[in-house]
């Protein structure tokens, strides 16, 4: 075997070689990184609210319509809350109701003041929030009021804050670090209430509070009116077609669907993964050439002692494996850097990700080594399989 490749050596172009390292090193690190990264990313878009089901939907009405640009009222009635409830594709609808006082708001993690602002509290009936109702729970009088933040609030102190003053950051499961302190006013009375977060919502623009406060302080501190709805959280039933679609556009309403959004999110993903792996490919198909290119130069400029090699009793397989061993090595070699430099990228946009969703599960690189096996398996067999055909007796 060291004979064989003391004598077909000789004419090795180390450029040659490094070209094709190069190349398919690029184009093995774009297809492994897109794979990696999509699968990083994927939660992100798709992670479900753990406070709001997937078929519950808001719905206002469009802006311009019932009059609400002309003096009109946006509001729903009565009759269109009933009319909507009888429609096949509901399951259940359910009204918000917000604060009629003012409410300011103080928030502060770690002793370190986050948030100090008049805000707006929203409330929805209690059996559309997914949690257990010993902590969804207010009573009449009491200062401590559970609510649950939109995940906006978080994402900006983890994005800021955090980052910038090296404080800790907070996930669903360290909710119970944030202090929120509410100061209620409004009828010539004031209170002062904590609030207990117990987790964020991506659904909810707003600070959510149970219905029982939500009626109790505005009984309290605000005058005892009854306002209509301007949204409403319906629950959509699973058979819901184009026929909710219709009635929806029909009646001029407007239908706030996050669910629709990260589809979309979803899909335009798919989209920028699909071409970054194809460029990949294209890449790495483009450095094989120039490797089966290199090697069949080889084997042109040995011909005679390969004729020779095979002359004297040595067989073709002998004769290919030095080059065989070659293009192994190689790929071996640009699949272990691929999965470096993919490893370092993965390092810091991950850094991103978890400041984006703390809680989400931490994925491993399983899915680029996976995919960097298979492709390194298929280019190594075509390979050698190739450079077996072209050493044969009949040269």
């Amino acid at each position: 075997m060291s004979l064989v490749w003391k004598l077909l050596r000789q004419h090795i172009s180390l450029p040659q070689f490094a070209g094709f390292l190069f190349a398919n090193l690029f184009g093995m690190t774009i297809v492994l990184l897109g794979v990696q990264l999509y699968n990083d990313i994927l939660p992100v878009f798709t992670a479900e609210d753990s406070f709001m089901k997937s078929d519950y939907v808001i719905v206002s009405k469009q802006v311009g319509q019932g009059g609400s640009m002309t003096g009109g009222s946006s509001s729903f009635s009565t009759t269109e809350v009933e009319d909507l409830e009888s429609k096949p594709f509901i399951e259940k609808v359910g009204n918000f109701v917000g604060n009629d006082f003012k409410v300011t708001a103080a928030m502060g993690v770690s002793g370190t003041n986050v948030l100090n602002s008049e805000i707006f509290l929203q409330s929805i009936p209690d059996n559309f929030v997914s949690v257990d109702s010993t902590q969804w729970r207010y009573v009449e009088g009491s200062t401590t009021v559970p609510v649950i933040l939109p995940r906006t609030y978080i994402n900006i102190y983890n994005f800021g804050l955090a980052r910038s003053r090296s404080l800790p950051k907070i996930s669903d499961g360290l909710a119970g670090m944030i202090d929120l302190n509410l100061h209620i006013t409004g009828e010539g009375k004031q209170m002062d209430v904590r609030g207990q977060v117990i987790g964020f919502s991506t659904r909810m623009s707003e600070i959510l509070v149970p219905r029982s406060f939500m009626t109790w302080a505005n009984s309290e501190y605000a005058h005892a009116t009854e306002n209509l709805p301007v949204r409403l959280i319906v629950q959509m039933r699973a058979t819901a077609d184009e026929q909710a679609t219709t009635y929806m556009q029909e009646k001029g309403y407007e239908i706030e669907d996050d669910q629709q959004n990260a589809r979309k999110a979803t899909g335009f993903l798919r989209l920028i993964v699909s071409i970054v792996l194809i460029v990949g490919l294209v890449i790495s198909i483009l450095s094989f050439y120039i490797l089966m290119l290199s090697i069949f130069l080889l084997v042109q400029k040995n011909k005679t002692k390969l004729q020779n090699l095979l002359l004297i009793g040595y067989s073709p397989g002998q004769v290919a494996r030095p080059y065989q061993l070659l293009t192994l090595g190689l790929n071996a070699i640009v699949l272990v850097l691929s999965l470096v430099l993919v490893s370092v990228a993965r390092h810091y946009y991950m850094d991103i990700v978890y400041t984006l969703m703390p809680e989400i599960q931490e994925s491993t690189m399983l899915p680029a080594l996976a995919c960097g096996m298979v492709l390194f398996c298929i280019v190594t067999i075509v390979n050698s399989v190739a450079i077996r055909q072209s050493i044969s007796p009949s040269m």
